[in-house]
C-alpha cells in the first residue's frame, strides 16, 4: 500500500459519486452546512468516556488498540445490552475500560486466546441473544487476529506497532490492514473503493490520546479522511446533505439492514467521505483550517444528540464499523 493511501480513498470515493445511483449530494444544504461549521468554535481534543487514558502509556496504547479491533458491530447494535444513557459503542468501551483499569491490559499471547465467553463476559452480554453470539465471536476472532499479529509481526508489543509506523499514519494503516477484519475495501463496479475506517480511527485516537507525542505522533495526521461508518452520514441525511432515494429512505426508515458490500451501502460511505472533503475544500476557501478529521468529531457528536437519535440510521452488519 502506497503512502498516499488517503488521497487513494478521497479519489475513489469522488468516483463513486459521479456514478452513484442512490446517494447525491444536495450542493445547497452543503453549502448551508459550510455556514453552519464556520460559525462554530473548532472542536475540543478530547475523547467520549471510553477512550480516557488507563494507567501509563504502555496500559493506554494497548487499550487504544484492542478497543479500535472491536470498533465495529453497529448493525448488531440494537440487539446489545447497553449501559444506561451509553450507546452501544460507548457499552463496549466503558466495559474494556473497566476491565483494563481492574486487571490489566490483555497481553498479544491472551488477545490470541480469548473465545466467545469471555468476549460476553468482559462486555456484559447475553450468548442467548443470537445477534449477540454472533457480534461476540466477531469480536472473539478480531481479538485473536490482533493478538497473533502483534506476536508475528512486532515482537509480541503494542509499542512495536507505533515503532514500525515510524510517525507515519499511512504507515500503521498499512500495517493494520494485513489483518483481514481491517481490510476494510469495498468492490464498486470496477472500481476498488478503500475506506480503512478502524485503521484511520486507530491513528486519530492515538493522536489525542497521546497529545500528538510518543505514541500518537503522526506527522500525516491531518491527511485522514472521514471515519466512514453509519452515524456520520446519518447526520449529512438528517442535513440534507446526502439525498437517498426514496426507495433506500424506506429501507432505513424500517430498519431494514443494508447488506455490506451493496452499492446502497458504498454510496452511503463514499458520500459521506466526499460530502466531507468539498466541504473542506470550501471551508479552507474562506480561511477555516478545519480538516476532515475534525469535521468528523463535529458531525459524530452532533449524532448523539436527541434529535438525530430520533431517525433510523443506516444498519449494516461488518466488520468494518
Amino acid at each position: 500500500m502506497k503512502e498516499n493511501v488517503f488521497e487513494a480513498i478521497r479519489a475513489a470515493s469522488a468516483l463513486v459519486m459521479e456514478r452513484a445511483r442512490h446517494v447525491r449530494i444536495d450542493p445547497a444544504r452543503l453549502g448551508a452546512l459550510d455556514d453552519e461549521l464556520l460559525g462554530m468554535p473548532p472542536p475540543p481534543p478530547e475523547f467520549d468516556p471510553g477512550h480516557h487514558r488507563v494507567g501509563g502509556a504502555e496500559t493506554t496504547l494497548a487499550f487504544i488498540v484492542t478497543l479500535n479491533c472491536i470498533n465495529f458491530g453497529s448493525g448488531y447494535f440494537p440487539f446489545l445490552a447497553k449501559r444506561p444513557g451509553l450507546s452501544g459503542y460507548l457499552t463496549i468501551a466503558t466495559c474494556l475500560k473497566e476491565h483494563y483499569s481492574a486487571r490489566g491490559a490483555w497481553s498479544p499471547q491472551e488477545l490470541a486466546e480469548l473465545d466467545t465467553g469471555e468476549c460476553a463476559t468482559v462486555f456484559a452480554q447475553s450468548l442467548e441473544v443470537p445477534e449477540v453470539a454472533e457480534l461476540m465471536g466477531l469480536f472473539a476472532r478480531a481479538l485473536n487476529d490482533l493478538g497473533r499479529f502483534l506476536d508475528e509481526r512486532h515482537g509480541s508489543r503494542f509499542e512495536g506497532l507505533v515503532e514500525a509506523a515510524n510517525g507515519s499514519a499511512a504507515r500503521l494503516l498499512a500495517d493494520l490492514a494485513t489483518i483481514p477484519f481491517y481490510r476494510d475495501v469495498a468492490r464498486y463496479g470496477d472500481l476498488e473503493v478503500p475506506f480503512y475506517k478502524r485503521a484511520q480511527i486507530t491513528a486519530a485516537d492515538l493522536a489525542v490520546a497521546f497529545e500528538g507525542r510518543g505514541h500518537g505522533a503522526f506527522r500525516d495526521i491531518e491527511d485522514l479522511t472521514i471515519f466512514a461508518d453509519n452515524l456520520v452520514p446519518h447526520v449529512l441525511r438528517q442535513k440534507g446533505v446526502l439525498v437517498y432515494t426514496d426507495e433506500l429512505c424506506r429501507r432505513i426508515d424500517r430498519g431494514e439492514l443494508i447488506p455490506a458490500g451493496s452499492p446502497e451501502e458504498i454510496e452511503i460511505r463514499a458520500g459521506a467521505v466526499h460530502a466531507v472533503e468539498r466541504c473542506v475544500a470550501q471551508l479552507r476557501e474562506r480561511g477555516s483550517d478545519l480538516t476532515a478529521r475534525k469535521v468528523d468529531y463535529l458531525l459524530w457528536t452532533r449524532g448523539h444528540r436527541p434529535d438525530m437519535k430520533a431517525h433510523p440510521r443506516h444498519r449494516t452488519r461488518t466488520t468494518f464499523y
